[in-house]
């Protein structure tokens, strides 16, 4: 058989596809196509006391803190709520950590997304949900990663509220610590207003 030495082959792009590629190619994660915001879904029950990290949310709202409401079985979501806040007016919080995935293409797009609404009314003068992100992994905290305002989710369509984090000095395996506030004002609703969150996730730039 003849072996032929140092040729170089210039293939049309795509004439590679995933078929063609043995399991244990070396291949490098530069020449992965991107997966662009790529989802990692934050457990509910994940969430904390942002003041007390050591502490699981309550059953209930209370004070300053949002509650996970295990609601029925079956007939209600697992949800975070400020509670019942008609003729009201405060901020509840949370605190969660989201690791940064180790496949994340370093200075591309981060992401935290929250699926959220209000329950039964709308706050009569306004509800918003903001959120704040650190890397703290050196010892000591910079500067809110948050690009994003706060954003009204005075309404009772659920919708997605994307938070956008500056990526410089993010890398893979960082651990961003955050912090979720919903801040409501009521005069005087006759019947329940209650925020609501059902989803947390991270979406960020990955390849491989």
């Amino acid at each position: 058989m003849t072996t032929v030495q140092d040729v170089t082959m210039i293939l049309p792009p795509e004439v590679i596809t995933n078929y063609t590629i043995a399991g244990n190619a070396d291949i490098a994660t530069t020449k992965i196509a991107q997966r662009v915001l790529a989802e990692s879904v934050i457990p509910l029950t994940n969430l904390r006391v942002w003041d007390a990290v050591a502490s699981i949310l309550p059953s209930a709202a209370a004070a300053d803190d949002l509650g996970l409401v295990t609601g029925t079985w079956g007939t209600n979501p697992v949800r975070v709520t400020a509670g019942d806040v008609k003729a009201s007016s405060s901020t509840r919080r949370l605190y969660f950590a989201v690791p940064i995935p180790a496949n994340y293409e370093d200075g591309q797009t981060i992401q935290v997304r929250i699926r959220a609404k209000m329950e039964t009314t709308v706050a009569d003068t306004s509800c918003t949900i903001d959120l704040e992100a650190y890397i703290g992994t050196s010892g000591t905290l910079g500067s809110d990663l948050v690009t994003t305002a706060a954003q009204s989710m005075n309404s009772l369509t659920a919708a997605s509220y994307d938070f956008t984090i500056n990526p410089t000095g993010v890398d893979p395996g960082d651990l961003i610590e955050c912090r979720l506030s919903i801040a409501y004002n009521d005069a005087a609703t006759a019947t329940a207003v209650t925020p609501a969150v059902y989803k947390i996730a991270l979406l960020c730039d990955t390849r491989g």
